[in-house]
């Protein structure tokens, strides 16, 4: 008799790595009536181990069943393009659980792989976010899949919801979101002549000065959309961003602290040249850096490598913070990488969007791995006059 059944699976951590745990449920295909369920902090560790070890729990609750057809839905793309062999899996510590799953599909016999979107993992990630509450010693109402319900045409206004409400059900948050307030330096010599600016220490002009200044005041209002219980104030090492930091800092009597994962992407040997210049510099070498976020400026750094190095930066500061308000002062390129993050946006967004100095964006990262960008580019607290670009 031929038992075909649906495996939901998640996993996450609270940090990357962090408290962990894992969900899986298992359903009947024709009925969708839940068969199993399984949940378990795992203590600390990555992302994908959760993920992993979530899958895992789901297919052995599946064998137990007598399942003979499986269809495994998971939120990781990661874990579905490994599962399906597209991609392969490099990581040492996932090659072992990797085998482990795989062992476990032959044993089943026809198994499948879909990616569906967090939305649609809602019980499965609820029920890893209970097994981390529960890790932790965390009490919380009993929830169900049915406790959060679509946006009704009684919502508030766009610009309340964007600054007040939690995120729509549909994005399938939970928990309380580490906010960031992402703001870009004010201007400097090299931006007021659109040059290349990456790890050069250029200060701020007298117009970067007021730029900076307005943004303090802007943020010093604590509305409580922004800037209401800011735990810190964290910056590049760069004296454009220090600066910036110091002011703002200033404003919200909060603590200031350097970071170096914030610093500018390296341009090498483009440093201080325009964008003509630097292309004229390199012909060959300036649209293929263009084109693909792998390739490094002469003597410089990818977008790629930024984008790893930011990551590291953003995980260490919500496993140190966690369900915080942070403000990070930093460049074009970080700020850039954090709202693609949270977009889970490819690298073309880096030539997509525009940063304007002193700029406001901000971002919030959900323990659940989920993630919402509630504004971007703000720059409505600079006067008329202090609005330049680049």
């Amino acid at each position: 008799m031929t038992l075909a059944v649906i495996v939901e699976a998640d996993g996450g951590a609270r940090g990357n790595p962090g408290p962990a745990g894992y969900g899986a449920v298992v359903r009947d295909a024709a009925s969708g009536a839940v068969l199993a369920e399984r949940a378990e902090g795992i203590g600390i560790t990555t992302n994908n181990v959760a993920e992993y070890s979530g899958l895992i729990a789901g297919l052995r609750a599946a064998a137990e069943l007598g399942a003979t057809d499986v269809e495994v839905r998971l939120d990781s793309k990661l874990v579905v393009e490994q599962m399906s062999g597209k991609w392969k899996v490099r990581q040492p510590h996932l090659q072992p659980l990797a085998g482990e799953a795989a062992a476990l599909v032959r044993r089943l016999g026809r198994v499948r792989f879909v990616w569906v979107p967090r939305a649609r993992n809602r019980h499965a990630d609820r029920l890893a976010n209970e097994a981390m509450d529960a890790q932790a010693g965390v009490s919380r109402p009993a929830a169900s899949d049915a406790d959060e319900e679509p946006p009704s045409a009684e919502t508030p206004s766009l610009a309340a919801a964007a600054q007040t409400a939690p995120p729509a059900s549909w994005i399938g948050a939970s928990g309380q979101p580490t906010r960031l307030l992402l703001l870009r330096h004010a201007q400097t010599e090299h931006s007021a002549a659109r040059r290349y600016s990456g790890r050069g220490d250029v200060p701020l002009t007298p117009l970067g000065e007021r730029q900076a200044e307005a943004l303090a005041r802007r943020l010093s209002d604590k509305h409580p959309s922004t800037t209401e219980g800011v735990a810190a104030v964290v910056t590049s090492p760069l004296r454009r961003c220090g600066r910036t930091a110091e002011l703002v800092a200033a404003a919200l009597a909060a603590p200031l602290i350097v970071h170096d994962g914030l610093t500018e992407v390296d341009f090498g040997a483009w440093e201080g040249l325009t964008f003509a210049e630097a292309a004229a510099s390199h012909p060959e070498l300036h649209p293929r850096w263009l084109a693909d976020s792998s390739v490094a400026a002469p003597g410089g750094e990818s977008f790629d490598a930024v984008h790893r190095r930011v990551r590291r930066a953003r995980d260490e500061l919500i496993a140190s913070y966690g369900a915080a308000t942070l403000v990070l002062v930093s460049h074009v390129t970080p700020i850039k990488t954090l709202l693609r993050m949270a977009l889970d946006a490819g690298p073309s967004l880096f030539f997509r969007l525009h940063l304007d100095l002193a700029s406001l964006s901000i971002a919030e990262f959900y323990p659940d791995g989920a993630a919402v960008v509630r504004l971007i580019n703000d720059t409505s607290h600079l006067p008329q006059g202090a609005r330049k670009p680049r």
